[in-house]
């Protein structure tokens, strides 16, 4: 028997038909059971169609970057409105990439060599402050606010110093840090800027995307963040020089650029020299840098292409969730510094964040105990002071002031989830839980609370 061309696209649309109805009798959302089920902090939320995508994916078997690569990556560049998006294997992946890339000789002098420093805060994730120490680079911390977790635009400006190179920051949970500040540095000092774009896609300043200011950006792909890939990331860029160094540092440093399959696209594979190589040295491997293997799959691309159809309503669901909950905790005010989003600024909030205030009459780990024996999941803000871990407790670094309310964030911020697998119930839930511990309920285990008087003020 003679199997066509044809009988096989007939059979992957029977697969994909069964896909859809698999994903309809296995993952279909059910109803919250306040008694049993969790209220997680963040999670994939996928439909079919992801599900038929990967498959789809698989079918190909084209295991590395392949036709859904390239989908995503032009489709991520669309969005922003860039001229170049890389997937990576991850966020952090992303943060190694952008940074790595301004190291590059093919930079000539504005290429950031040891010593030269980057400013950042140490209230944030590890993943944007290590490849600055990865390089060899010097990390500058300032403070945060607590209203918004940003760097203090102050302090920012107070952290330029003759050595001063580049700005890294993330755009906190969510929230864009202030880019007019910041891009008034950037152009003043001719700094380069990177954003991590990581817990803020789809958030805007004066209505212009986030992760299109800096001369790099990245994104994550996370099931906690805004979309999924599983594992994966974005570097995105407007500056075609700095993509093609980008791309060698993701691709094992070499210096071709060649797209998986393609040939000779410099048109001069054989007619050029490099170092100390034979003249006319097959391109292909000739390594411009000291880069790595941070690709990600084909599958997990056509899982993204999927993902992105659903940005618009996941950013309009963690929106609508974040302010429904701010109204709900609202009363307590006096007793929780509660989220503000600054001037100019649209969040595409990552979650809600919190801090307990000092006069509060309660600790964090009172309040986060009673919540998590409630099945309610928190989360602190990531690594609360980065230079208190045992990472970076002895690397080289300028501080500016004293990081006090970093130290604040350490000991008294944490985080509840806004995503879009949060319905009106599970968000009554939550915020009848918060009712119930103000006016004096305590855990006492089995995920159950009783009431009590209130903790004595501290």
């Amino acid at each position: 028997m003679t199997v066509t061309r044809d009988d096989a696209e007939h059979t992957r649309t029977e697969i994909l038909a069964l896909v859809g109805r698999y994903y309809r009798e296995r993952h279909a959302p059910g109803s919250f059971d306040p008694e049993r089920d969790p209220v997680r902090y963040a999670g994939r939320v996928f439909g079919e169609e992801e599900l038929q995508s990967l498959v789809d994916s698989s079918l190909d078997f084209y295991l590395t970057a392949s036709r859904f690569t390239e989908q995503f990556e032009s489709a991520v560049a669309d969005y922003l409105g860039v001229s170049d998006a890389l997937f990576v294997n991850s966020g952090s992946s992303a943060n190694l990439v952008a940074l790595t890339a301004l190291t590059s000789a093919k930079l000539g002098e504005r290429r950031l060599k040891p010593g030269d420093e980057v400013i950042t805060v140490a209230a944030g994730f590890p993943s944007t402050v290590a490849p600055i120490v990865q390089n060899g680079l010097v990390p500058v911390f300032v403070d945060v606010r607590l209203s918004d977790y940003n760097a203090d635009p102050e302090q920012l400006r107070a952290a330029v110093g003759p050595r001063t190179r580049a700005i890294m920051l993330a755009h906190t949970l969510g929230v864009p840090f202030d880019l007019d500040t910041v891009m008034e540095l950037v152009k003043a000092h001719d700094l380069w800027l990177i954003e991590d774009n990581c817990d803020a896609l789809g958030s805007r300043h004066r209505d212009r995307l986030t992760g299109t200011f800096g001369h790099l950006a990245t994104s994550s792909f996370y099931p906690a963040h805004h979309i999924t890939t599983g594992e994966g990331g974005m570097v995105v860029t407007n500056d075609e020089g700095l993509a093609r160094i980008a791309r060698s540092i993701r691709d094992w440093g070499r210096d071709c650029y060649c797209a998986g399959g393609e040939n000779n696209t410099c048109g001069k594979r054989f007619g050029q020299q490099f170092g100390s190589l034979p003249y006319g040295y097959d391109h292909k491997y000739v390594y411009s840098h000291l880069g790595y293997n941070l690709k990600a799959t084909d599958m997990q691309a056509a899982i993204g292409c999927a993902q992105l159809t659903r940005l618009d309503g996941f950013v309009a669901a963690r929106k609508r969730n974040h302010a429904r909950l701010f109204e709900a905790l609202r009363p307590f005010g006096d007793r929780l510094i509660l989220p503000e989003a600054p001037p100019h600024t649209d969040p595409s909030w990552f979650c809600f964040v919190i801090t307990v205030r000092e006069d509060a009459g309660f600790t964090r780990n009172e309040l986060t105990g009673f919540l998590e024996a409630n099945r309610i999941e928190t989360r602190s803000l990531f690594s609360g002071n980065l230079l208190r871990h045992p990472a970076f407790q002895s690397i080289e670094r300028r501080v500016i002031g004293d990081l006090a309310n970093t130290d604040a964030v350490m000991n008294r911020t944490f985080f509840v989830g806004v995503y879009p697998g949060i319905d009106d119930v599970r968000l009554d839930y939550v915020a009848d839980a918060f009712g119930r511990f103000m006016a004096g309920a305590r855990a006492v285990g089995g995920g159950r609370d009783a009431t009590s008087p209130a903790a004595p003020d501290r």
